[in-house]
């Protein structure tokens, strides 16, 4: 695919096409809906037209197209592209990707028939926690031009999408994200349905909307890695499960489909149950109204022509798994005849990080292979269950994502769409792109949970990474807006109300009161170990809400300064103070303790500037002690796991964060390791001896791969970096050895070059290497205690004696 180079000449390009949808006179239900496949015809003397118009001499044709649903482009049935999931998931309403592909090597001389093969996908699939179908839309539309396009003038029209299409339910008898595909191969084919009908012309009001359409911008979904099976079983009869040994997102290329009318069914899931079978309860949801468990899905079928050679592999749904059940297959399955896909985001590795204890290479695996199955067209949750675009994840996750990879592209698309679906007060669904847009869903737990800290502060700490990692100013101020808007409403929210229990213990409302975020729903730090998640709008999660409105409102200061705009910079520095001040006045007492107590909200005090300076070291050793109390258990959950570590060892308990890092039991990382975790889970204990529970692909604790990079190795950027120590301008190189560890290397591939660090501890030397690459500073801070500053472009080397460490 080539880039289109801006959204006027899209517009232009699609001008004279018409939105069309498939023929679809009664519509199956949601998540048993057909694929379709949508043709047209045209003429072509690529030979002719060269002699007889010279100014096209070096014209090349080519396709612009894009759907509501997913869509694969083929001409003269040869697939077009290895893009995937086209056109991806954004906010529809206000953000439809278009994609651009030269095809003239395609063409042959006389008829040529450009074909879509369309299916729900994220605009009317089943989605979501609670799979609820046609979010943006009830029919599937296709909208496409083909144009002969000189090197200089004006583009010719050779095919554009109109009633003069023609439509035929396709091979594909149905297709979803959430609950699979399934595939009848006696079908395949044009002629295979018979006569063909009209396409329909889209009658869908957000058709008329062409402002919506943009350039595609994120990085294309794409098949990354192909998986053999590590172990092959057959616990019963006519059953064989497939293990390949790491969970992923994507699906599996099936071979051998056995005789004609066979019919093979492909379950996926991330467990076994003692038997030997899939277990598929882990990964189910749940309605809220009623309750009711919903089915797992993730159920693809092939049913075989027969023929030599044929293939099955769904390309129009994805699936989280490990494991697939195989039953119906016409023979046994062996090694050869299946593969696991890998497919997600192709996103440019620009991280690494080694070790002298593989412990820790394998938990840095684990948190690569976790991001990596929920990075598929936007930053989600789970691959399985939800496949939902958090706001909570992303933002608990994106500077470790910004280490591991280059996520500029990914993550401005996404917030684009958060901005889009931001409510007009301000508030931030929890879900982004969301199927209700900027607006109330309906759902009284979805609107209720809209404006949640934490989760909404997506708004304003996602693009602030997002320009430390690659200084993007212009990005930075696009995302300007969606950021005040953000912190307005947290401000107004926190002013407007006091929470009826302060209100009831202390009726005379305080001064400092109105910075206080103690009113509306929050979700808190969510999933504490041992502490069952229990949603509530009457809790008073003001401690949470109040450190996050102050985080939020002093980041967006430093944003208003570095895109040159003082005036705002201050009155929200201001703001950021006077909410500072209110929550040290309500929950930091006397003695350094706080008024709840909760190694997260420690860690937040610390981690977000909260406390004064003077105040600092109690507060961190009252951290400490609450950690050993608990038997030296962490006890943080969604909102504070990823800082515990780095927060412990800059307050002086480097020790105590190695051996959080290193620990075995539950809740740790290590554990999940012992238990065969291949990516992060949802829950500590996600697996047991007694069962299983939740999702095993939640990325959000494998943020703790950030202190490998920042402290283990040593390779640090600037929270608040000055003019020009943006993306790496600027890098602190300060390794901090612990843990029994011998050796660590990182290197992170930035804007400005590789940054890179590596230590190593041997015959009484601690010896570290770093490198800095052309117009970067670095300041090098050994573990005696040491420093050099104003170190330059090159490899240095440093030795201090391990005995000072």
């Amino acid at each position: 695919m080539s880039t289109v180079s801006s959204a006027d000449a899209l517009t232009a390009a699609l001008a004279s096409a018409q939105w069309i949808s498939p023929y679809e006179p009664v519509p199956h239900p949601a998540g048993q809906r057909p694929a379709h496949e949508l043709a047209g015809r045209f003429h072509w003397d690529g030979a002719a037209t060269h002699r007889a118009e010279g100014a096209e001499t070096g014209a090349e044709a080519v396709v612009y197209a894009t759907a509501h649903g997913i869509y694969e482009l083929f001409v003269n049935g040869v697939r077009v592209g290895d893009e995937e999931l086209s056109p991806g998931f954004s906010s529809y309403r206000s953000r439809l990707q278009v994609q651009r592909w030269e095809i003239t090597a395609l063409l042959q001389p006389g008829e040529n028939t450009i074909s879509a093969l369309l299916s729900d996908g994220w605009f009317r699939g089943r989605h979501g926690f609670v799979r609820r179908a046609d979010g943006f839309g009830t029919a599937t539309a296709f909208l496409a031009a083909v144009l002969l396009e000189p090197s200089a003038g004006a583009a010719r029209p050779l095919l554009v999408t109109g009633d003069d299409w023609e439509s035929r339910p396709s091979h594909i008898t149905r297709a979803d994200l959430m609950d699979g595909q399934a595939v009848d191969l006696r079908l395949e084919g044009l002629a295979a349905q018979g006569q063909p009908h009209s396409a329909v012309l889209s009658t869908d009001p957000l058709c008329a909307d062409r402002t919506r359409l943009v350039p595609a911008g994120a990085p294309a979904v794409r098949r990354i890695q192909e998986l053999r099976p590590a172990r092959i079983s057959t616990p019963g009869e006519g059953i064989t499960v497939v293990d390949f040994g790491q969970n992923i997102n994507g699906w599996v290329r099936l071979h051998e489909l056995g005789p004609a009318g066979t019919r093979t069914v492909l379950r996926h899931g991330e467990a076994l149950d003692d038997a030997g079978l899939l277990l598929v309860e882990n990964i189910q949801a749940f309605d809220f109204a009623t309750r009711a468990v919903l089915p797992a899905g993730q159920v693809d079928e092939v049913i075989s022509a027969g023929r030599a050679g044929d293939t099955f592999e769904p390309r129009h749904t994805t699936h989280g798994f490990r494991y697939v059940q195989i039953e119906g297959a016409a023979g046994p399955i062996g090694a050869d005849d299946i593969l696991a896909v890998v497919v997600h985001s192709e996103l440019a590795r620009t991280g690494s990080f080694a070790a002298s204890d593989p412990l820790l290479n394998a938990l840095h695996d684990v948190v690569d292979w976790s991001f990596r199955g929920n990075a598929c067209a936007v930053p989600t949750d789970c691959p399985q269950r939800e496949r939902s675009g958090f706001t909570g994840d992303w933002q608990v996750f994106a500077d470790t994502a910004a280490l591991l990879y280059d996520v500029a592209a990914f993550s401005e698309s996404w917030s684009s769409d958060l901005a889009a679906d931001q409510w007009a007060d301000g508030r931030v669904p929890t879900v982004v792109p969301n199927p209700a847009g900027n607006g109330p869903s309906g759902s009284a737990f979805e609107d209720m949970a809209a404006g949640s800290a934490g989760w909404g502060d997506a708004a304003v700490l996602v693009p602030w990474s997002m320009w430390r990692a690659y200084g993007d100013r212009a990005a930075l101020a696009c995302a300007l807006p969606s950021m005040r808007a953000w912190v307005d409403y947290a401000a107004r929210s926190a002013a407007a109300g006091r929470h009826p229990e302060r209100a009831a213990a202390r009726p005379l409302e305080q001064p400092h009161e109105r910075y206080l975020w103690d009113t509306g729903f929050h979700f808190g730090e969510w999933l504490e170990p041992d502490t069952p998640p229990a949603p509530d709008p009457t809790v008073d999660h003001g401690i949470v809400a109040t450190a996050f409105l102050h985080r939020s409102a002093k980041t967006l200061a430093l944003a208003e300064a570095a895109v040159g705009r003082p005036a705002s910079a201050e009155r929200y520095g201001e703001l950021a103070a006077n909410v500072r001040a209110a929550w040290c006045a309500e929950y930091l007492a006397a003695d350094n303790t706080l008024s709840e107590e909760a190694q997260g909200h420690y860690v937040r005090a610390l981690a977000f500037g909260l406390v004064p300076e003077d105040r600092r070291q109690p507060v961190a050793d009252r951290l400490a002690a609450l950690i050993r109390q608990n038997g030296t258990r962490l006890g943080t959950g969604f909102l504070a796991t990823g800082l515990l570590l780095p927060t412990l060892a800059d307050a002086g308990h480097l020790d105590l964060a190695y051996e959080l890092l290193f620990a075995r039991d539950i809740p740790s990382w290590l554990g999940m390791i012992d238990q065969g975790a291949t990516t992060m889970w949802e829950w500590w204990d996600g697996v047991t001896p007694s069962g299983v529970r939740g999702s095993l692909n939640h990325y959000s604790k494998g943020a703790v791969a950030s202190f490998l990079y920042t402290h283990v190795a040593g390779i640090r950027l600037a929270e608040s970096p000055e003019p020009g120590a943006e993306a790496y301008g600027a890098v602190v190189i300060a390794p901090q050895p612990g843990g029994g560890l011998s050796a660590a290397a990182a290197s992170v591939q930035t804007r400005r070059g590789t940054v890179g660090a590596e230590w190593q501890i041997e015959g009484g030397s601690f010896r570290l290497t770093a490198t800095i690459p052309a117009g970067v500073t670095a300041e090098i801070r050994l573990p005696d205690g040491s420093r050099v500053s104003g170190v330059g472009a090159g490899t240095h080397s440093y030795s201090v004696a391990a005995a000072a460490l």
